[in-house]
């Protein structure tokens, strides 16, 4: 039987090298991208013709995006490169697509399908967050790479993890004022982690570097912060925060202080891009330490549905560098699966490497732990869910007056989840506030189930006969949507 070409979804770290890997084996891959250019969010490259260097858009980073680049441009012409085109629905045997320039709608038939779909930023709202000026991190970093512009004159950028301080470093160096950079984990919490990323000194050296970057040029980072409010009606002026510990139970707030700015990045570390995974029928279970239910691979990046791989931060945040040596293993492993030779002794280094990195990110969640008392103080008239406008009181009113225990229970009853982003802003945040309500461990509680389509489209996108049949499923997500 003819197989048809592999597909890879995904022109990030992971989509690249996999690509790169399978043309190297003679193969000739389908990549597809929403992007207009490959690299992914970490390594997004601007339009054609854009004045800025590599150095100045992705600072200590250039060298790295430079190699995805460069990897891409050399086997560009050995692929079925789609860039542009949304995977909004997936399912055995076929993927529906939409061409994010004509709006035209096709589907795509694969046997084989490495899935590299990437993450996108925790979001945990405060009191504010809708207000025009406030971005999340990965927000504000596409501003930057994209469109060579800050989000404001004076940005403040709140939240915790690796990326906070990347993009503080990014933003300084291309000559934005960062006003402060708000850190809700602690100098504690960093240096009982170091023993755990020890064993990758030069990642451990580039995040060092970063902070001490930022400390040598006068710009304000402060740990233990909680984000109170942002102040301005049509837009930020100012944002309000204090110190206190929100890893810890009973850790005490102190004064209150407001730095004025016209601009907030925030994010709480990154969350998978699991949907597809997800529409394609993947066991999921739940990661302790990425606090979220993610699809099952091996070591080989195997999913446990045959001819589904998973490589890159889709499948668990590992970051960057772990996504190049995911996307290569994933590749191999579709060549094995094919009966092709390939090099035993490159795939097992690629495995050793992962695992390496795979202790070095325990550290990290040690050093940047999740903020635990985060839903216990989420005031009732918090927007959770902008899409529905859905606030932390009606979820809990949920809880308390309908006996919501689970998360597509909760969906069912108030529609947080139901909007254009079909739960991948408010999912975690939603999840972590009906645990705090129901009284059970996060995990307890589920995760939203996907729904194509698992990004906006048209209501009026022309579908062919065929895909119309196959999208019946979807109408409700589409109404929804719609609505």
């Amino acid at each position: 039987m003819t197989r048809s070409a592999p597909v890879i979804v995904g022109a990030g770290p992971a989509g690249v090298r996999a690509a790169q890997t399978l043309v190297a084996h003679g193969l000739r891959p389908v990549l597809i991208d929403e992007a207009a250019r490959a690299g992914g969010q970490i390594y997004r490259q601007p339009p054609q013709g854009f004045a800025r260097s590599k150095k100045v858009l992705y600072g200590f980073e250039a060298g790295r995006a430079d190699g995805v680049h460069q990897a891409f441009d050399a086997v560009r012409k050995s692929l079925d490169y789609r860039p542009q085109t949304l995977v909004w629905n997936a399912q055995p045997g076929l993927l529906d697509l939409m061409d994010n320039t004509t709006q035209a709608a096709s589907s795509l038939a694969w046997d084989e399908l490495i899935v590299a779909t990437g993450a996108t930023d925790r979001v945990l709202p405060f009191p504010g967050w809708t207000t025009p000026g406030v971005y999340t991190l990965g927000g504000a970093q596409v501003a930057l790479k994209f469109q060579g512009c800050a989000i404001g004159r004076s940005v403040v950028l709140a939240g915790n993890g690796p990326l906070l301080y990347l993009v503080a470093y990014q933003y300084a160096k291309a000559g934005a004022t960062v006003a402060a950079v708000l850190d809700s984990s602690s100098l504690a919490d960093r240096t009982a982690a170091l023993p755990a990323m020890l064993g990758q000194p030069a990642l451990l050296a580039k995040g060092i570097y970063y902070l001490a970057w930022l400390k040598l040029h006068g710009i304000p980072v402060h740990t233990h912060a909680q984000v109170l409010r942002v102040e301005g009606e049509s837009h930020v002026q100012a944002l309000a925060w204090r110190h206190a510990n929100l890893a810890q139970p009973g850790g005490e707030p102190g004064a209150e202080h407001v730095i004025a700015c016209d601009a907030v990045g925030f994010g709480y570390a990154l969350r998978s891009e699991t949907q597809l995974a997800d529409l394609l029928g993947c066991r999921f279970q739940f990661d302790e330490m990425q606090r979220a239910h993610l699809p099952v691979r091996d070591r080989a990046t195997r999913s446990s549905v045959p001819g589904v791989y998973l490589a890159g931060d889709g499948a668990g945040i590992m970051g960057a560098d772990a996504a190049e040596l995911a996307g290569e293993r994933a590749a191999l492993a579709l060549l094995q699966d094919r009966g092709v030779a390939i090099d035993g002794a490159r795939a097992a280094q690629i495995e050793q490497q992962l695992e390496r990195i795979a202790a070095f990110r325990l550290g990290l969640e040690r050093a940047f732990p999740f903020p635990q008392r985060w839903a216990a103080e989420a005031p009732d008239d918090l927007v959770v869910c902008r899409c529905e406008n859905i606030r932390a009181g009606e979820l809990r009113a949920a809880v308390r007056d309908c006996g919501a225990r689970e998360m597509n229970r909760l969906k069912a009853l108030t529609r947080v989840g139901m909007g254009r982003c079909q739960g991948r802003m408010c999912g975690a945040a939603a999840t972590e506030i009906l645990a705090q309500a129901a009284g059970l461990p996060v995990q307890e509680v589920g995760r939203l189930r996907g729904q194509a389509p698992i990004k906006p489209i048209p209501i009026g996108l022309h579908l062919s006969p065929a895909v119309a049949v196959k999208a019946t499923a979807s109408d409700t997500a589409l109404q929804e949507d719609a609505s």
